[in-house]
């Protein structure tokens, strides 16, 4: 198993496999290399990833840099379920709220823990915006208790982590201090039925604790480095090759 999944990572690992013709938010993440467009984008990973990008690609991201005004008269985007409203207040939050790797560490060096780290984003991202509706909450997430079973598994915030501190020719690694063995794998439904299929998994819910037993069990292949395995998992099942 170990051998199989190297190889798919090995194979993955390149700048072709971001592509329109197998799309992925990190296509349009990585074109600029900012942590503050990464997490849109890692926001709103959710569905089709070819709507994904289209969607991301329709994003003015340097409003980022505008008054707020502006931003609320601008964006005229929606995606799903989350109206203009609530992209424009995405965009004002993430503005607000300063470094977000400065946030991310304030968390995470209490005792180096990524959920930690999660959860001091998300609570500073409340503290600056008290803005609220279904679709904006719904990309925020809210601040994990740490129970692990039967909680949110965190897959695009888990993703975005994967982008700022891996780095390789998929991952950017911007940010700094973070060992890439504290991450946890970012489990979407393509990730968790790939997975239980291959016997890496056999938790049967699709919660935190199942993305944690995973990360646990890809250790035993790559103690330091166990999500360099999550975007070949990944695309094995978005591709329907297992």
């Amino acid at each position: 198993m170990r051998e199989l999944l190297e190889k798919e990572a090995e194979f993955r690992n390149k700048k072709g496999e971001l592509s329109y013709e197998n799309p992925d938010p990190l296509l349009v993440a990585k074109r600029f290399e900012d942590e503050k467009i990464a997490l849109i984008c890692a926001l709103f990973a959710y569905g089709n990833a070819g709507q994904i990008v289209k969607f991301l690609e329709g994003l003015d991201f340097s409003l980022l840099l505008l008054d707020e005004e502006k931003i609320l008269k601008s964006v005229k985007n929606y995606y799903r379920f989350q109206k203009p409203l609530d992209v424009a207040n995405l965009f004002i939050t993430i503005k607000r709220a300063g470094s977000l790797e400065e946030i991310f560490l304030s968390g995470y060096r209490k005792q180096k823990s990524v959920l930690e780290g999660l959860k001091a984003l998300i609570k500073r991202f409340r503290e600056v915006n008290p803005y609220s509706s279904a679709g904006y909450d719904f990309l925020i997430g809210k601040e994990p208790t740490l129970r692990l079973k039967g909680e949110s598994p965190y897959k695009r915030w888990n993703m975005f982590f994967r982008w700022m501190v891996r780095k390789d020719s998929l991952d950017m690694g911007l940010w700094q201090g973070v060992d890439r063995a504290d991450l946890i794998v970012p489990l979407d439904t393509h990730t968790f039925n790939v997975s239980r299929k291959l016997g890496l998994l056999d938790r049967k819910r699709y919660d935190l604790y199942a993305a944690v037993l995973l990360t646990q069990k890809l250790k035993e292949f790559d103690l330091k480095d166990p999500v360099k395995y999550d975007f070949a998992i990944y695309r094995l099942g978005q591709q329907k090759k297992i």
